[in-house]
């Protein structure tokens, strides 16, 4: 199975968080980092993004 690559758009949707409250997480450790895909382009594995929606207070980057 593939894990599909989620846009910022869709992580913001998906997850009802802001973009600057994405970034601020990333940078503490408590929502999974994007991934580069080129020089100006960055999306989320949707796995971790799912991971994250279903235990959101537990998940963190060692995860």
């Amino acid at each position: 199975m593939t894990d599909a690559f989620l846009r910022l758009p869709d992580v913001m949707a998906r997850t009802s968080l802001s973009r600057r409250t994405i970034y601020r997480r990333m940078v503490e450790g408590t929502f999974p980092q994007s991934v580069k895909l080129g020089a100006n382009s960055v999306a989320w594995r949707e796995s971790d993004v799912v991971a994250w929606m279903e235990q959101p207070a537990e998940w963190s980057a060692a995860a």
